[in-house]
């Protein structure tokens, strides 16, 4: 397979599976941190309504689904890649800081969180798992 075709697969299959992480870690976060009662966390507005009652313990699921998704995704595109292991790892960082971004901007969350998530769990995860698959 050409190493082009072979990396760009490589970085969908990464996105695909941090998505896919990223996504049952929040869907699980209710049943192992369960929102305030009478919360609605399935909308934006609802969140925003929810604001004072959530605690930061309620943070802590997001802020995993954030790195974990991140660091999957980042390690299996560089495993799976041809070369170019740690550009891949940092793009599939880039293009979830990107969702981060957008996230941040649409749901209301506390600024420490915001800046915990958008400093720590994207960028440092996917070099983290940049370097561990580069060594194997």
């Amino acid at each position: 397979m050409h190493p082009i075709l072979r990396n760009i697969l490589a970085a969908a299959a990464g996105i695909l599976a941090g998505m896919a992480l990223n996504e049952g870690i929040i869907i699980s976060s209710a049943y192992l941190v369960p929102p305030p009662e009478g919360a609605d966390m399935l909308t934006p507005d609802g969140i925003k309504a929810a604001l004072p009652l959530l605690q930061p313990k309620h943070f802590l699921m997001p802020f995993l689904a954030h790195a974990l998704g991140t660091f999957a995704g980042a390690y299996l595109s560089s495993l799976l890649s041809a070369n170019n292991k740690m550009r891949i790892a940092l793009s599939i960082g880039g293009i979830f800081l990107s969702g981060g971004l957008m996230a941040a901007y649409m749901i209301p969350a506390p600024i420490w969180f915001v800046a915990a998530d958008l400093m720590l769990a994207y960028l440092p995860m996917a070099y983290l798992a940049g370097r561990i698959a580069f060594k194997e």
